[in-house]
């Protein structure tokens, strides 16, 4: 794993510095290894530096290829999901909805690299709250993938996931769940139970039984995701993670906090040791620590991890990252439920600007806010939460 490796970095500066005084800043290979650099910082959580390489790299690009050249539009993709990574969707919609014009016009609407651009369009589209967007882009992914494909094929099932999951995203459960089903059955058959992708698509399944009220159900299949992800990947590997940080939740929802916080406080300490304090899948990991505490009763222990996800985040990705607003919405609660309703309040008003201002007045993160401030404004200044 790259960032297991803190030579890495080192090395490919090395390599670039001996090549770039060689050949130049403008060379085809010194761009090559920029992007591996850029790679490697991405992963490492250092969105900000590789944002820095890329938009250099994509500049150099633009003025030796062309913007039709497919180096130049994979360099334009690759810019756009690091700006993703930063909370950025509007310029990373922009790139995206770029990618895609110039992709279909030279390659033709049914070209793998159209639909793929096609279906980052339709995952911004999401992230920003528009559903209906994302679901005709990915359902027209879906349908030529599908024909063009097969309904076998491993990029068809990744089509049928992420139409399951914006249609979930849409309270459709029923219909998600029926096509996860459908890529769980087919990718178990065409690429056995211990492939990443019939895992993935388990835990996605196990995901919707749960928000379809079947905890029990979610928690058996994530408990074989889980068995088999660790025998398989190993215990530190993210997909490995993903499903234990699920289980985790799982086993909050049915009551057993003592067992949801062993398991959260494990992928904690495994995302520190692999991933690094300040990467963001470390940071989701002790909010979601934090919140089985409060559920535990200890405001204090949750309250200090809260605002340590904050501040981390506020420096590492900053003020009006989605990840970050959803911090300060998560603080807020906590103090509200401490009995400190002037200090939620406060940051309350704080995250919902920042959502109107990033995610738009009709999101469904910006509408919670907006109805929990509505509420927190109007209970009386000494009321306490109830419970």
């Amino acid at each position: 794993i790259l960032v297991r490796m803190p030579d890495a970095r080192g090395e490919l500066e090395r390599k670039l510095q001996d090549l770039g005084s060689t050949r130049g800043p403008e060379d085809l290979d010194v761009l090559s290894l920029n992007q591996g650099l850029a790679d490697l910082l991405s992963d490492q959580g250092d969105f900000a530096a590789a944002q820095r390489l890329q938009e250099r790299v994509l500049e150099v690009k633009v003025r030796l290829l062309g913007e039709e050249h497919p180096s130049t539009l994979k360099s334009m993709s690759d810019l756009a999901e690091t700006m993703w990574a930063q909370g950025d969707l509007v310029g990373a919609r922009r790139l995206q909805e770029r990618v895609l014009e110039v992709t279909a016009r030279v390659l033709g609407e049914e070209h793998q690299d159209t639909l793929t651009a096609m279906n980052n369009l339709a995952l911004t589209l999401w992230a920003q709250g528009d559903l209906a967007g994302a679901r005709r882009l990915q359902e027209r992914v879906l349908n030529v993938n599908t024909r063009v494909l097969g309904e076998k094929h491993p990029t068809t099932l990744r089509s049928m996931n992420n139409l399951a999951e914006i249609l979930k995203a849409q309270g459709d459960h029923a219909g998600a769940g029926r096509l996860h089903q459908q890529v769980v059955e087919v990718s178990t058959r065409v690429l056995g139970e211990e492939h990443p992708d019939t895992l993935r698509s388990m835990n996605n399944l196990a995901l919707t039984q749960s928000a379809q009220g079947d905890h029990a159900g979610a928690r058996r299949l994530q408990e074989r995701v889980l068995e088999v992800s660790t025998r398989v990947l190993g215990e530190e590997h993210p997909d490995t993670l993903a499903p234990m940080n699920n289980l985790a939740a799982t086993l909050r929802v049915q009551g057993d906090n003592a067992g949801a916080r062993r398991l959260q406080e494990r992928v904690l300490e495994v995302s520190r040791h692999v991933l690094g304090e300040e990467h963001p899948t470390t940071l989701r990991s002790m909010n979601n620590l934090a919140e089985i505490l409060g559920a535990q009763g200890d405001h204090g222990g949750a309250r200090r991890l809260h605002e340590q996800v904050l501040e981390v985040s506020r420096r590492v990705l900053g003020d009006k990252h989605p990840d970050t607003l959803t911090s300060m919405n998560n603080l807020a609660v906590l103090l509200f439920e401490a009995g400190d309703r002037e200090d939620a309040i406060r940051l309350l008003r704080k995250c919902l600007l920042g959502r109107r201002e990033v995610l738009g007045e009709n999101h469904t993160n910006t509408a919670a806010t907006a109805e929990l401030l509505m509420r927190l404004e109007a209970q009386p200044q000494a009321s306490q939460p109830a419970g």
